[in-house]
């Protein structure tokens, strides 16, 4: 089974087009080819809640013996399975480093999105301060999503079931908390910024060593794949990108991105995911 090939590709910037939605042709090249057996999937920092909305129409990929492919969510903090709608993995962060980064960003400045795990694999989301216009709008963009609930205004109780934080700040201060999470917790934290404003960064920390590296790595591992495709556009794909054998930088990606890539294909705007997907998957399938 090690001549199989997984392919995984990043979502915003990548398979998204500009209005971050897979493109109609995009969906109908890897229905086809999922159809026909390619083991295709997705590695996102976005939750299940969205990944559902954004791949609607989109089948899910089971490798031949009729295993489901997991969606990587969440960074690799948990694997989402598409066609049973559950969970078949999940991380949680523990109570000890959920408290030292609550301080750390209380420290800063910044009122993180506090994501925790509730009944019926529904992510029930705390904000503990009124929201900034930039945390409005991300707000707004998930409020009415099935399997995540808001709570504005509130901070989740000690006890609480914490999968991951998620904050905007600056490139600055996003640094230095990133850091010291990672030096004072058993969490994995990192920042990035903005495609569209390089002075905003976002912040994800999660539980343990969770990244998409680590969780492309398992999930190829699992499903008996010897070779790893993976498509990508922005810093927080570069460890996926490293572990793979073809590593499948979009033109545009940012140039750390494209560097480190095997090949560039065009941009996310002309369905290059999809083609590129049947390309290789034909010349392999002869």
């Amino acid at each position: 089974m090690t001549d199989r090939t997984l392919y995984v590709t990043d979502l915003d910037g990548t398979l998204l087009d500009p209005s971050s939605r897979v493109p109609d042709e995009s969906r109908e090249i890897l229905n086809s080819l999922i159809d026909r057996g390619a083991m295709i999937t997705v590695a996102t920092a976005r939750t299940p809640a969205t990944v559902e909305l954004l791949l609607d129409g989109l089948h899910a990929a089971t490798t031949p013996e009729g295993r489901d492919i997991p969606a990587i969510v969440m960074t690799g903090a948990a694997y989402w399975n598409r066609r049973l709608r559950r969970y078949d993995y999940i991380t949680l962060m523990s109570e000890r480093d959920s408290r030292i980064i609550r301080d750390a960003f209380r420290a800063a400045g910044i009122n993180p999105f506090n994501y925790t795990l509730g009944a019926n694999e529904v992510l029930e989301v705390f904000h503990a301060a009124p929201l900034s216009d930039r945390e409005d709008a991300f707000y707004r963009e998930r409020r009415n999503l099935p399997l995540k609930r808001f709570h504005i205004g509130q901070e989740a109780g000690e006890d609480a079931a914490t999968v991951l934080y998620f904050a905007i700040g600056t490139p600055e201060k996003a640094d230095i908390l990133c850091r010291m999470v990672n030096d004072r917790t058993l969490c994995s934290a990192a920042w990035y910024r903005d495609i569209f404003n390089p002075e905003v960064a976002f912040m994800d920390i999660y539980a343990g060593s969770c990244s998409k590296a680590n969780a492309v790595k398992d999930v190829a591992r699992e499903l008996g794949c010897g070779r790893i495709v993976v498509f990508g556009d922005n810093l927080n794909d570069l460890p996926m990108m490293r572990v793979a054998d073809v590593a499948v930088a979009v033109e545009n990606a940012l140039p750390e991105v494209r560097d480190m890539a095997s090949t560039v294909i065009g941009s996310n705007a002309s369905d290059s995911v999809a083609r590129f997907i049947l390309d290789d998957f034909n010349a392999r399938n002869r």
